[in-house]
């Protein structure tokens, strides 16, 4: 999926039904060998009763899925030890437990390549997390948006 309208119109409702509600697991999957985040494939949010699965890839594709993914589930990658794991990231385990304020995405607005690109930002009472391409990845950061990006509220 490409542009913030696209997404709007395909996400935009379930995205704003999260707010209110507590994060309750933000998943990763960890490469067991060289102890670290495998960013190329999805992040999942666990809201109570609901779980959403956040991937980029390519320069400007963002997928969005609901409930599909199982992170109890072996993580099947070729050449790769992979896991699921809730426990690894201090910055994503300090937010479970803490309600859901807002839902924004976010439009890349500098006039380099990533213009036009869409990341989605979840809000919380203390922090905030975005997940963005990262150039055929995701990428996650905490804290406030850069100021490059024009911030479009779901609430």
């Amino acid at each position: 999926m490409n542009g913030r309208s696209a997404v709007e119109a395909g996400h935009g409702q379930q995205l704003r039904a999260l707010i209110g509600r507590p994060l309750i697991h933000a998943w990763l999957v960890w490469d067991v060998q060289d102890d670290e985040w495998f960013s190329d494939c999805p992040v999942l949010l666990d809201f109570t009763g609901e779980r959403i699965e956040i991937n980029h890839q390519k320069f400007d594709d963002l997928s969005i899925t609901w409930n599909t993914v199982d992170p109890h589930q072996p993580v099947l990658w070729p050449g790769f030890d992979l896991k699921w794991r809730h426990d690894m990231r201090p910055e994503l385990h300090a937010l479970q437990g803490q309600v859901l304020q807002d839902v924004e995405l976010l439009e890349w607005t500098g006039s380099d390549m990533a213009q036009g690109t869409v990341a989605v930002s979840f809000r919380f009472p203390r922090s905030q997390l975005t997940i963005a391409n990262a150039l055929d990845e995701n990428g996650l950061t905490f804290g406030p948006p850069e100021s490059g990006y024009r911030r479009h509220s779901l609430r």
